[in-house]
């Protein structure tokens, strides 16, 4: 293992002892790390991970020592919970990396992978039984799997004070990413999440085209018959160059 950069690395260790933080959680570490790492387009550079993994574990650790208390605040049970989900699929990456794929890790989705208070979760125990819970569809494009169709991994960490910009945010900019969804007066092509996803998209007298639309800076007819793009479950390394694809 290479050496650990060093202005990284006191950076971090800085954070975790920043008693001026108004988070009950300290996301900092986690927020330097994406910020070194992490493109604008939410490429990665699992090498440069790889390079400071000791810092990465040791946020790790401090997440897995935590549980989230009643007292808690919405956003900052959010914010935590999608921190939990993303870095938990970071580490399954870079103890298998290098892949081309998180499908090449065994069972990645039901791996109890994160541990809490003597309770284990896997991504599919974080997604579909805590997060999906808070019944707030935007969530989906906060969550990054790994993979080039995925939303985009934001550079920055989740916090109770950045997460409703966040979901805003992240939501818009998902929908109008032409990699993502592809959309203009005759043609409807949309990510999959929209379909794997669709009864969360779909509330309130809403459809999924109602949804979007409330986002998209091009209005869809809804008589327009929708299509969906091909999921490229690639790995979003920040040397990737193969564009997503779409169903005909």
């Amino acid at each position: 293992m290479k050496a650990l950069k060093t202005p990284l690395f006191f950076l971090i260790l800085l954070s975790f002892f920043n008693i001026n933080s108004q988070e009950i959680v300290d996301h900092n570490a986690w927020d330097q790390i994406l910020v070194l790492n992490v493109t604008d387009e939410g490429l990665v550079d699992y090498d440069g991970v790889t390079n400071d993994v000791l810092v990465f574990y040791k946020y790790f650790r401090y997440l897995q020592n935590i549980s989230p208390e009643d007292h808690w605040s919405k956003e900052e049970k959010l914010a935590y919970w999608l921190n939990v989900y993303n870095a938990t699929v970071m580490k399954m990456i870079i103890d298998e990396y290098p892949i081309a794929s998180i499908n090449q890790i065994e069972n990645p989705w039901k791996r109890k992978a994160f541990k809490s208070k003597d309770v284990r979760y896997s991504l599919d125990d974080i997604e579909h039984s805590i997060l999906r819970k808070f019944g707030d569809p935007r969530i989906h494009f906060l969550l990054n799997c790994g993979s080039m169709s995925s939303p985009r991994l934001w550079n920055r960490a989740y916090t109770s004070s950045n997460i409703d910009y966040a979901l805003e945010e992240r939501t818009r900019e998902f929908i109008n990413d032409p990699q993502r969804n592809q959309i203009n007066s005759k043609t409807v092509r949309i990510s999959q999440l929209f379909e794997w996803y669709e009864d969360d998209f779909a509330s309130n007298h809403m459809d999924v085209i109602d949804f979007i639309n409330e986002y998209s800076t091009i209005t869809i007819d809804k008589q327009i018959t929708k299509k969906y793009v091909t999921y490229d479950w690639s790995l979003n390394k920040n040397d990737k160059k193969t564009p997503i694809t779409s169903n005909n």
